[in-house]
Parts: C-alpha cells; structure tokens; sequence
C-alpha cells in the first residue's frame, strides 16, 4: 500500500493507524479508520483531486505540445478540469473484454452526464492496445473521436504512453475508479485495490477481486455474477446500469452536501472502502498470510523430515512407492445403504491388497451445493474380512441429502503428508 498511496493519505493514515501501520497485524485498522471525522477524510479527498488535475495540466499540454497541437490547445489543457468537480479514471490495457469503450455505448447520454452544469463530471482515460491488437487499437480511436467533440472536450481527457508513473498519479486522485471487464476475464484487477488506500471508489463489474470485496456500503457493482459471453444484449443492458448507477446514485451522493459543504453519505463511503477493503486486498495482508499458513508450516515439515538424516523423509519416499505398486489392486467390494431416523448408514467392503490400512482412508464424499464446501465424512474402519486384506467400513450423514449424493472413496494417508499434493491418488467407489 506505501508503493501506492499519495503523501496526502499518506498523512490521514498516519495519524489515524501510526506510520508503521502495515508491518502489524492489521487488525485495529478499520476501527482505527472509523475514528476518522468526516471533514478530514474531506479534506484529504479535495487535496489529492487538487494533487491529480494539476498532474494532469500539465501532462495533457506537454502531450499535445509533443504531437504538434496549436498553441491555444496547450494553453487550455494548463486550465482543463476543475479540482471541485467529481472526476472518475478509466485506466488499464485496451483489450476488447474489458469493455473500455461500454461508457460510449450511448454516447449522447454520456455527453449529458459529463455537462450536467448543476452536476458536472470529468472522466480521465489512460491505456495502450498491443501493437498487434487492431480491435484494441479501434477503442482508443473511438474515444479519441468523442473527446474531438466540442461538448465534451472540457470534460474528457485520454493521456497517452500509459506507464506505472501515470497509474501511481490517478490512483491517487479520481474519486471512482471503473472497471467494465466482461465477466469472467478479468484475472484479478488490481488497479481498483490501489485506490483504496487513497480514497477512491469502485464502480466495477463482479468479476475478479471485486466479485468478493463487494458490497453495497464500499462502492457500486455491475452485473449479476454470471457469465453472458459476448451477447451485445447483455453488453447494452450493462451500458444501461452503468449510467443509471451514475446518474441515480454516484453523483446524487456526491453532490449532496451538508451545511459545511461535505457530502456525508459520499465520505462514509470512503470510510467504508477503506476501512474495511485496504487491509484485506494489500500484499502486506497476503504476505503474512503466506508465510504464517505456508511458509512456516513449510519450513517446520522440513526440518522435521530431514531430521536424523532424514528417516522420516524416507518412510515418506518408502510409503509413496507402496502406494505406487499397490494402488491398482485396491478395489470395493459390497456397498450397502440404510437410511434410519434421520441418517443414511454407509457399509462399504474395501479389499486393500498389499496395503497397510493405517496408510490409506476411506470417506464419504458429496460435491458442495450452490458452490458450497463438499461434504467429506471419514468412514470407521470395523470388521476384517476372511482370507483377504479387506476391512468393512461405515460411516453416516444426515439424510437431508438422498444416499445417491454420496460417494464412498479411498485416499492416501499419512501423518505430515499434504494429500492430494503429495500423493494425489484416489479410488471412487462405482
């Protein structure tokens, strides 16, 4: 977050979490967040706008000066945009599923949000197309011939040679951030988590990080968390959302002030997003993450296999190569059902060959309902089978799903062992 915040919310953080806030925990920072007042997070908002249109003047005049503009068109890009008006930043590569062209699908309509003169809105484009991507290269030129548009050319702005530098400059400053992927290409969309520790808010489709951060106190969403294709309905109706979103709620609540000139839904907003989203989506989050649930746990296993030269390493390797000879040979014998007071009784006949059964495990199995965790229950070894390597095995759920959910299984087993990553093995009953 410190590689992307401006030096205005650089000090609201600091005086609200300390300046060693993301080497900690993270924990007290939302409740830290929420002590906030309303006319600081303000104040720091107007500052970084301030901070942006300047970086834009004088960018845009230097753009057009370098591409052999008319003078007068480098004077007025020194005095484009205005620092109290709501400004929101497009910005990332012009590839044709992330849609950067939905906000013209109704160009007239976009024209008269953008010229509202009671609610005035300043949109920032910024992107490349690959050389070779002549659909990517079309979008650009379709905003290029908007913003040539008389009405609009005070109110749209598209900066050229795209770069890190550029990305840092608008994080910071615009207001809403919007994202327009067409789900579900987007891999990930880290440019609306850096505007969080700035401030700014998402107006995005459900698809990446978004499909999980979102919620109605954080920002806006588009669509409806399916996938439609390229259905040009489907991309109209968005279209439509989306302008609804701006017309109904994004710039009502913007320019919705109280008697000390802030918007009060509009900040409680920015507390929201930055409370409770920049700790969550940060690489210092993912970083603790990682090295409290992987990399220790990695290291641990480590050290204790290769302990004593090693023995418990090669059992490991000696268990693995049993399980390698002697997989092929498991098979099930009878499996019964009975369903009682509630519960379905599993009885499962498992012939283990060669196989210790300490070193295998036999469970029930059932897929998630609506993308929900599977059911995974172990079954009890009982009663040895005559003249064979067999064991009965039983195990009961809830009847609240019929038996033919369910599933008998055998997996690998060992003390230590990540299954299925060291040993991705597995018999399913037939």
């Amino acid at each position: 977050m410190s590689s992307w915040d401006s030096e205005e919310s650089d000090a609201l953080w600091t005086g609200a979490c300390g300046k060693d806030r993301w080497r900690g925990t993270l924990e007290t920072v939302e409740e830290d967040m929420r002590g906030v007042s309303d006319s600081r997070l303000w104040e720091c908002r107007a500052s970084a706008r301030q901070s942006l249109i300047e970086y834009v003047r004088e960018r845009l005049s230097r753009q057009l000066e370098a591409s052999g503009a008319l003078p007068e068109e480098v004077e007025g890009a020194k005095h484009i945009f205005d620092a109290n008006t709501l400004t929101l930043g497009f910005a990332r590569r012009f590839a044709p599923y992330k849609r950067s062209n939905l906000l013209l699908h109704d160009s007239e309509r976009l024209l008269r949000i953008l010229t509202d003169p009671e609610r005035p809105v300043q949109l920032i484009i910024a992107g490349k197309a690959h050389p070779a991507d002549q659909a990517g290269q079309g979008l650009i030129q379709e905003w290029t011939h908007f913003i040539r548009r008389t009405e609009a050319r005070k109110h749209v702005i598209f900066l050229s040679d795209y770069d890190m530098l550029l990305t840092g400059q608008l994080v910071q400053g615009v207001d809403v951030w919007i994202n327009t992927p067409r789900r579900p290409w987007e891999a990930c969309g880290t440019s609306g988590m850096k505007v969080l520790v700035n401030g700014g808010i998402n107006l995005s489709e459900l698809d990446g990080w978004w499909a999980e951060a979102y919620t109605p106190e954080v920002g806006w969403a588009m669509g409806d968390g399916k996938e439609h294709g390229d259905d040009p309905a489907w991309d109209a109706a968005e279209a439509e959302v989306l302008y609804t979103l701006l017309d109904r709620e994004v710039i009502p609540e913007f320019y919705t002030r109280d008697p000390n000139g802030i918007p009060v839904a509009w900040v409680a907003r920015i507390r929201e997003s930055m409370g409770r989203l920049t700790p969550r989506f940060s690489s210092n989050r993912t970083v603790r993450e990682y090295t409290e649930q992987y990399y220790i746990p990695a290291a641990a296993a480590y050290r204790k296999r290769a302990a004593d030269k090693g023995v418990i390493g090669t059992q490991l390797v000696h268990w693995q190569r049993v399980l390698e000879q002697e997989w092929s040979n498991l098979c099930f014998g009878e499996v019964k059902v009975a369903s009682d007071e509630g519960k379905h009784v599993f009885e499962a006949q498992v012939y283990l060959s060669g196989l210790d059964p300490n070193t295998v495990q036999v469970e029930l199995y059932a897929n998630g309902v609506n993308g929900g965790e599977p059911v995974r229950q172990e079954m009890t070894r009982g009663r040895e089978l005559v003249g064979a390597n067999g064991y009965v095995y039983t195990g009961q759920v809830r009847s609240t799903r019929p038996t033919a959910d369910y599933t008998v299984r055998v997996i690998p087993h060992h003390s230590g062992v990540a299954v299925p990553l060291e040993a991705a093995r597995i018999l399913w009953q037939r």
